[in-house]
């Protein structure tokens, strides 16, 4: 159950209502949430040459196109016991719609009442199942991918990449079928563009509304453009003694 939200029935309603990045730059109660946070994307002269690669110690994002820095974005990753694989993928498959098929909440047919659980645990004869959004699915091994979902100064999730709101979009669009993927402990990006990552933090916000999770608002196409005007920055040259460094601990 590697891409669920929770490890009981009693935890699930609080797990998939912030469901399946050390400490934040800014706190929540200073203003700096999924729902306002912002990172800049471009898009590529080549979708073949576009790269994707994992910091799971910096809990990033790095979006590449040889020296050219297409995004960089805060995330959260699995936790300790249900951590993101590491290795090497490419992108499986993409879904801009995707439910979790395994948790979600179950709707009773005559009365309307509902309750969050596994599709394994039908209450009884006449409920139906609707399963937890994960918009912008970008799948990279089975039951695991990049989706937009609830991010936290943490590694929290059950071993996907969470993105921001106003992120996941951006992020699906610059993936392709075929994109490579580099999942590491760390990456040489880490002392560069992100060594000072701006981290929005969801934990204080409040549980959304089951109905509104089980509606197609969660799939709502975003109002603003996904990429920037003009050319991606360049990705810097790191110091020498901090790649050295970088070299030893890896």
């Amino acid at each position: 159950m590697h891409n669920g939200f929770l490890w009981t029935f009693a935890a699930l309603a609080l797990a998939l209502l912030t469901a399946c990045q050390s400490m934040p730059k800014k706190s929540a109660a200073e203003g700096l949430t999924s729902y306002n946070y912002h990172r800049p994307a471009y898009r590529p002269h080549n979708p073949d040459d576009v790269r994707v690669k994992v910091s799971l110690e910096n809990q990033a994002v790095y979006v590449l196109e040889g020296d050219r820095v297409l995004l960089v974005t805060a995330a959260t990753v699995g936790a300790a016991n249900s951590p993101t694989p590491v290795g090497e993928f490419r992108v499986t498959h993409k879904d801009a719609q995707r439910r979790n098929r395994t948790y979600g909440f179950w709707v009773n047919t005559t009365t309307g009442q509902i309750v969050p659980g596994s599709v394994h645990q039908r209450p009884a004869p006449g409920w139906t199942f609707h399963g937890y959004p994960m918009p912008y699915w970008v799948e990279w091994m089975p039951g695991y991918g990049f989706h937009e979902g609830f991010v936290h100064p943490t590694p929290r999730s059950k071993g996907c990449v969470r993105l921001p709101r106003h992120v996941a979009p951006k992020f699906f669009a610059l993936v392709k079928v075929g994109t490579p993927i580099s999942i590491q402990p760390r990456q040489p990006e880490d002392l560069t563009i992100g060594a000072n990552l701006p981290r929005p933090n969801d934990a204080p916000l409040p549980d959304p509304d089951p109905r509104w999770l089980m509606s197609q608002a969660p799939y709502e196409k975003p109002k603003f453009p996904l990429f920037e005007q003009g050319d991606a920055p360049r990705l810097p040259r790191q110091p020498r003694s901090l790649a050295s460094s970088s070299a030893i601990s890896s």
